[in-house]
């Protein structure tokens, strides 16, 4: 054989092999850090900036208050050497911080606060109090806020308090506690909403008060929700007040417990109750008290999927600086460290809209966020008292546009025989047309007592139609079988960009729909999709194809705790119990990593036993207590512990 000629065949084929390798690196997924960089900010050695609240000056500085009680100035924050001056000093948990005609306010666990440099020394020294309400002294009386209303006025909310055997369950011991108090800036003080649980998330969209909340006792899950005078939100501990002369709050703790199952109810009599069907918020507000002013969720942020703990809210003001989700709202979460996007629309005056994955791996637990004078985002963390996904227990960073258009969806238009999604950039036609592209299912929460809920309810929606734009930026679907008030998850996770075929950024986005809107059908040719109905969560009424649940042909019935739970089963049961949301397999989060937990040797009954009533104590160096998870189907909690125990034998 030639040897030159072989010498040139193989420098050939290496090049051939490079150019291809070099191809598939080009395709290779964008990421989220490819369009939106976490940039870490320098925080001098010996101060804790555990961040409860964060904003912009006029100046370009920012002002960032601590969970410990202080108040920095931040100078020259873009500088790899800012300068942090301190302002205030000696407050009490501060979990919010606004700026008004020259003067900082915030709010301590007890009273709205006015910080006042009388002799422009850069040094506070007037604490003028503004409005002061009753504290019991409860851990967990948090107070938050506050946030400035068009007319000037505060908005402050306050945490339920927690505790004894059953520490999952709010409790209201003082005037309200788990209320919006709205506060005038010369101290008057009205009662605004009740109803809330955590509001830790609130904010104002288009001048009108938003309050975000976490999965808890009569919270299904995370959300957020417009706030209006006499609103109640949802958890009756509040309406312990609500009879006061000043409450604008028409709702009553004995009409809630006149609607829920009394098997979910530990703190109602059976006889009691009338109705033993399973309740939601929106029949409650809808169909039985519908003039009682109960306000639904507009979004829901699906519980282990967006978030476990729900904080600031903002709205993109910054006119395309920050790409191309202007106008619309981010949501942090505390727990799994990530900002979510909120796309908003109003129907029939009210609102709901989307949720979406925005940006994910932050350094602690993300609980504010403020655009800085770079139209960028500043986002502050804090764990201490909630454990998250990021390790660590404060941070301050910014999150910087690099100027690339990632493909997403930009959003999701409810429509009255299905929805329309618009994409940030033009998609492939063919594929955008494909009905068996898409996956559509809807589902709703319980309204109860017990701590969450799983998605119930569970029903797929049929994709009939798909019709993209000219432009290739708007899809119109229309799908069988819409549900007001239900949870529209939307996963087009076939549809890939047409410029350079890369697939969506986040391929699901869940739609809360509590209006469907009058209008036009579409005019599209309907057809039958080939694809099957997922089943990748699984109602709790549901038999799902296990071995347990199928025929006698296939041989004896074995107990759930003698056969072996496939890791995909495993995972499948993990996510529809949103167990996902905490624990890892292998890495520590809000919880031990399961691995961890093999290795305490539990037995199977043990820890179905510890499944529906943790005890914290036995995890002594996790913030966060686990919720007792009793609601969770015996044949789930019987699969899980069994997986949980075999991963001691891998």
């Amino acid at each position: 054989m030639n040897i030159q000629r072989f010498t040139h065949s193989l420098k050939a084929c290496f090049i051939i092999g490079l150019l291809c390798c070099q191809t598939v690196l080009a395709q290779k997924a964008p990421t989220e850090n490819d369009y939106y960089k976490i940039v870490r900010m320098a925080i001098p050695e010996g101060i804790t900036l555990e961040v409860g609240g964060l904003v912009s000056l006029p100046n370009g500085d920012v002002a960032v208050s601590t969970r410990r009680g202080d108040v920095y100035i931040i100078e020259n924050y873009l500088s790899s050497k800012p300068t942090y001056r301190k302002f205030a000093s000696g407050l009490h948990e501060i979990l919010g911080l606004a700026y008004k005609d020259g003067y900082l306010y915030c709010a301590q666990r007890g009273e709205l606060t006015k910080l006042v440099d009388q002799n422009g020394d850069g040094k506070v020294d007037k604490y003028q109090t503004v409005y002061s309400w009753p504290i019991s002294g409860h851990y967990h009386e948090y107070s938050f806020g506050p946030k400035i209303g068009p007319d000037g006025s505060f908005y402050v909310t306050g945490n339920v308090g927690f505790g004894n055997s059953d520490w999952w369950a709010g409790k209201s011991l003082v005037p309200w506690r788990g209320w919006t108090m709205k506060i005038s800036a010369d101290g008057k003080m009205e009662p605004f909403a009740a109803g809330m649980r955590s509001p830790c998330g609130i904010g104002m969209v288009d001048g009108e008060f938003f309050y975000g909340d976490n999965q808890g006792d009569w919270q299904g899950s995370g959300f957020i929700s417009h706030v209006e005078k006499g609103d109640f939100l949802g958890h009756p501990a509040s309406l312990k007040w609500a009879d006061r002369p000043e409450s604008p709050v028409k709702m009553r703790k004995e009409m809630v417990f006149a609607q829920v199952d009394p098997k979910d109810n530990p703190f109602v009599k059976p006889e009691y109750v009338k109705n033993e069907a399973m309740t939601t918020i929106y029949e409650l507000g809808k169909k039985t008290y519908p003039n009682m002013g109960i306000k639904s969720p507009a979004v829901w942020l699906p519980h282990g999927i967006m978030g476990v703990s729900t904080s600031e809210i903002i709205t993109d003001e910054t006119k395309g600086e920050f790409g191309p989700f202007a106008g619309q709202v981010f949501v942090g979460d505390q727990g799994m460290s990530k900002i979510d996007r909120v796309f908003l629309e109003k129907i029939n005056g009210k609102y709901q809209g989307a949720s979406f994955e925005f940006r994910s791996g932050f350094r602690s637990g993300v609980l504010r966020m403020a655009w800085g004078k770079d139209q960028q985002m500043l986002v502050g963390g804090t764990n201490r008292g909630w454990g998250s996904v990021g390790s660590e227990d404060f941070g301050l960073e910014r999150l910087v546009y690099t100027g690339k258009i990632p493909f997403e969806m930009k959003a999701i238009r409810a429509m009255v025989d299905g929805f329309e999604i618009e994409f940030t950039q033009p998609a492939n036609k063919k594929l955008a047309e494909d009905v068996n592209k898409y996956e559509v299912f809807n589902y709703t929460y319980k309204y109860h007592p017990v701590y969450g809920s799983p998605m119930v309810n569970r029903q797929d929606n049929a994709v009939r139609g798909a019709k993209l734009s000219d432009d290739g930026l708007r899809v119109r679907l229309v799908i069988d079988g819409m549900r007001e008030g239900y949870v529209h998850a939307i996963k087009p996770d076939g549809v890939l960009s047409a410029q350079e075929n890369i697939p969506l950024l986040h391929s699901s986005g869940y739609y809360t729909l509590n209006q469907i809107p009058a209008g036009e059908k579409a005019n599209i040719p309907l057809v039958t999709p080939k694809r099957k109905a997922s089943k990748d969560v699984i109602d709790a009424g549901e038999k799902a194809n296990t071995p347990d649940n199928q025929t006698k042909e296939a041989g004896p019935k074995k107990t759930a705790a003698k056969q072996l739970v496939t890791d995909k089963e495993a995972m499948a049961l993990l996510t529809k119990n949103t167990c996902l949301a905490c624990h890892k397999v292998n890495e520590r989060a809000v919880g031990p990593a399961y691995t961890e937990i093999a290795k305490r040797k539990y037995s199977v009954a043990q820890l179905i036993s510890l499944i529906k009533e943790p005890k914290p104590q036995n995890w002594p160096d996790f913030a966060t207590p686990m919720a007792p998870m009793s609601h969770v189907p015996q044949k789930d909690l019987e699969k899980i512990a069994t997986w949980i125990h075999a991963l001691g034998n891998k």
